[in-house]
């Protein structure tokens, strides 16, 4: 009997372990650090941003390499996957970068 009560907080001890590492994984890939310039920044960069996918990512890139770098942060709205429900989430996490945003 003794060995199923070692063995019971052996697994909450685990358990409280993996929860641990999850938060902490979560807690360093939920938001970005800085604002995320979406002049400069790879495809790894952006997905750190919510609701950016690997594919929305992609979009970014291929816009700004076809049109030229975003003026203002609002612009990104022209790219497929991103409206303003999307853009109201991003805003205060993006940025296009100071010598950009004061050519307006």
């Amino acid at each position: 009997m003794n060995t199923w009560k070692q063995k019971g907080t052996a697994l909450v001890a685990v358990a409280a372990l993996l929860a641990l590492v999850m938060s902490w994984g979560y807690a360093q890939t939920a938001a970005p650090k800085g604002k995320v310039n979406i002049n400069t920044a790879s495809a790894t960069e952006l997905e750190v941003l919510p609701r950016v996918g690997p594919k929305v990512a992609q979009r970014i890139i291929d816009y700004r390499t076809q049109h030229g770098a975003f003026k203002r942060v609002e612009e990104i709205m022209k790219v497929q996957g991103i409206g303003e429900k999307v853009f109201a989430e991003l805003r205060d996490l993006i940025t296009v970068g100071p010598e950009i945003a004061a050519t307006k």
